[in-house]
C-alpha cells in the first residue's frame, strides 16, 4: 500500500478503529464514482473538502448527496463569506499530505479543524477516502466525530439534493 494509505491506516489503529482499508478497482475521485463501486447510496460517501477559513485550513466532511454552502460555513464560523475559499490542490497537499480526490479525514501531518456534515448521521455506515483516490474505509458518523475531533454541523442547504 502507498505510504499515504499506511498513514491513514496507522491513524485509524491509533484511535482504536477496526476499519479496514479497501482498495477499489478504479480511482473514485467523486462521490458518485465511489458509490457506484461500493454499491451504496451517494449520500453515504463522506467527501473530504479542504477550505481556508479566514486564512486557516478547514476540512469539511460532507455527504456526497449535496454541496457545501459557504454562506452557512461563514455564519457557523463567524467569518465573512469572502473569507471562506476552496483550497487549491497545492495547499490541500501541504495541509493534509494527500491529494485532492483522495483526502482522508485522518492521517494528516498536523490536526486540521474539521466539520462533519450531520447528514452523514442518516447512514449506519459511511465510506471515507483512505489517502488515495482508489482507497476507502467504512466507518460511522459517530466514529468520524471521534477520529477527527470534528464538530457536527449542517454544511449544506437541506433543499440541495444535487446527487
Amino acid at each position: 500500500m502507498h505510504e499515504r494509505v499506511e498513514r491513514v491506516r496507522a491513524a485509524l489503529r491509533a484511535y482504536g478503529s477496526t476499519a479496514d482499508v479497501v482498495e477499489l478497482p478504479a480511482p473514485a475521485p467523486t462521490a458518485a464514482t465511489a458509490a457506484a463501486q461500493l454499491g451504496c447510496p451517494v449520500g453515504a460517501i463522506a467527501n473530504s473538502l479542504v477550505f481556508t477559513a479566514d486564512g486557516a485550513p478547514l476540512l469539511v466532511l460532507t455527504s456526497g448527496a449535496h454541496r457545501v454552502d459557504t454562506r452557512l460555513l461563514a455564519r457557523l464560523l463567524d467569518v465573512g463569506r469572502k473569507k471562506i475559499r476552496h483550497a487549491d490542490p497545492a495547499y490541500v497537499l501541504t495541509v493534509t499530505g494527500q491529494e485532492v480526490g483522495g483526502v482522508a479525514p485522518v492521517g494528516h501531518p498536523a490536526p486540521v479543524r474539521t466539520l462533519i456534515d450531520t447528514a452523514l448521521a442518516e447512514y449506519d455506515h459511511v465510506w471515507a477516502s483512505a489517502g488515495m483516490a482508489h482507497a476507502v474505509f467504512r466507518t460511522s458518523f459517530k466514529e468520524l466525530v471521534g477520529l477527527t475531533g470534528g464538530e457536527p454541523a449542517v454544511v449544506a442547504d437541506e433543499r440541495d439534493a444535487s446527487a
